[in-house]
């Protein structure tokens, strides 16, 4: 009997294992980065759909205690990984422009900031409405991580190391 329960433990370990590699190399996983091109604080564009490198969208906005909090642990994240890695914080729409502005100008984080104007990204990425909301796009534009509420740093951390393992 105990041989039993041990050829079934390992075969849950494969099957489980077979899963996981299926959901992160040859599923959309969590689907796909709405074709959306941003700027970037580098002036360069960045298609979201085929970024063809590891993608943070953060959406937040400057009334929201988390997504404040959870910037400066961003701002290290992008100095950690360098230019093999990208944030693009977008504000949301309701948040007024003047607001977004002055806190950008008090806090020049080494990332991209993009206003989302008119709610479309918003829309795009599912209809988000609460901040703050992060999704983790990988190099061929799947998305890969997505919550609501401040980022699993951790997680996220070591999902970007799998995503460029040269880092």
């Amino acid at each position: 009997m105990n041989k039993l329960g041990s050829k079934l433990f390992g075969l849950l370990v494969v099957v489980l294992i077979g899963t996981l590699l299926y959901l992160t190399v040859f599923s959309d996983g969590l689907g796909k980065a709405p074709d959306i091109t941003v700027k970037t604080a580098q002036g360069d564009t960045l298609q979201l759909s085929k970024p063809l490198k590891p993608v943070l969208v953060s959406f937040w906005a400057t009334t929201c205690p988390g997504c404040i909090a959870e910037m400066p642990h961003l701002a290290q994240m992008k100095e950690k990984f360098g230019d093999k890695f990208e944030i693009v914080a977008i504000s949301m729409s309701y948040d007024p422009a003047e607001q977004v502005a002055k806190f950008i100008e008090k806090n020049p984080y080494p990332f991209s900031f993009v206003r989302d104007t008119d709610g479309q990204m918003s829309q795009a990425f599912g209809e988000v409405l609460l901040t703050p909301t992060n999704f983790l796009i990988a190099p061929n534009g799947n998305i890969v991580y997505q919550k609501i509420g401040e980022v699993d740093f951790e997680l996220v951390t070591e999902r970007i190391r799998q995503m460029t393992p040269d880092l």
